[in-house]
């Protein structure tokens, strides 16, 4: 039979940091920024269990975690360590013989005709500790959805079964936003149509939901909610179709002069990453996160086709700073270029 085991790392961040300093094993750690929880508007990337006790979470601001948890270590992020920690556990399970898809630093879906899945993830667990010295939660199911939310279950460290049978009996009366890529616009939106629950959605046809979701969202969230999902494994290399770069400023920006040349510094130094990665770049986007906390986005495909010139995604950057509103100080920026994708 074919099964799809979803391989979730335990606090990847935190447990890559905590494998370089053994002695902050069963510390609090909180990953973020600079590492400098006295610094404005850094945030968290990660917290260690210990941490997320206190109820320390992703996103958060290294003061707000500070405050939650004084006697916390606070560490700088080191992108370059996660990646290479990632590439060595997804080397070990590209040694067993299944279909891998990997899916960023910490997490893969692995599928194939599996005749013991249980057993499989034991073996997968046992050879990335043995190897990498960190620690996985596998979650087991019939399709893609059905092992990512068995992971949740399973973290962590641990292994959880989810299959179609047992999907509704487990999954029926939780909410609806429990169910992965059901975010809290969705759940927002289920709500006032009062579809509360997974059973709820489940039962609900896909006719009734088109005018509120658009005929794609409608026709899959019903299926998904009665648990079924993707069974196919790419195993593809990931080639990444975006990239971005932003800023969260420690003093509000007010100056459209002074916006203007950040957008443009961003614009071409990702314009030289891009080129240096061999890519294309074929739309550009800005953010904006007002002081207010509103974040809008404005995009447009590049007039003059896929492009290497930073001059050019310069100033398509800068076109689109007309058509914010510039009312309010700003807090953060960001540009966003998509990539045209290799043959």
């Amino acid at each position: 039979m074919t099964w799809i085991l979803h391989v979730d790392m335990d606090q990847f961040v935190a447990a890559v940091e905590i494998l370089r300093r053994p002695e902050l094993r069963g510390r609090p750690v909180v990953v973020g920024g600079a590492g400098d929880p006295t610094a404005r508007r850094q945030v968290v990337s990660t917290a260690s269990y210990e941490a997320r006790a206190f109820g320390v979470h992703s996103g958060m601001p290294l003061r707000r975690a500070a405050q939650l948890c004084p006697e916390a270590v606070f560490l700088p992020t080191d992108p370059a360590a996660y990646g290479a920690a990632s590439e060595r556990v997804m080397a070990v399970l590209r040694g067993f013989p299944v279909d891998v898809e990997v899916w960023g630093w910490d997490e893969a879906f692995v599928g194939g005709e599996i005749a013991d899945p249980q057993g499989l993830a034991a073996e997968l667990k046992a050879a990335v500790f043995a190897e990498t010295g960190l620690t996985c939660a596998i979650g087991i199911g019939e399709n893609k959805l059905q092992a990512k939310v068995a992971a949740r279950f399973a973290k962590p460290g641990g292994v959880h079964t989810l299959t179609t049978a047992e999907w509704l009996p487990v999954m029926g009366e939780r909410p609806a936003a429990d169910l992965w890529g059901v975010g809290p616009k969705t759940s927002r939106k289920l709500d006032e149509l009062g579809l509360h629950t997974v059973a709820q959605l489940a039962a609900t046809p896909s006719e009734a939901l088109v005018e509120r979701f658009g005929p794609r969202q409608a026709a899959w969230l019903p299926v998904a909610a009665a648990g079924g999902g993707d069974t196919h494994i790419s195993t593809e290399p990931w080639v990444a179709r975006s990239r971005s770069r932003e800023n969260t400023y420690a003093e509000d920006l007010s100056d459209l002069d002074d916006i203007s040349r950040e957008v443009a510094a961003m614009a071409r130094a990702l314009t030289e990453d891009v080129v240096a990665d061999g890519r294309e770049v074929t739309h550009v986007a800005v953010k904006v996160r007002y002081t207010s906390f509103f974040t809008p986005t404005r995009e447009a495909k590049l007039r003059e086709g896929p492009t290497t010139d930073p001059e050019v995604v310069e100033l398509a950057a800068l076109r689109l700073l007309t058509k914010f509103e510039w009312r309010r100080p700003v807090r953060l920026l960001g540009v966003r270029v998509n990539l045209a994708m290799p043959d």
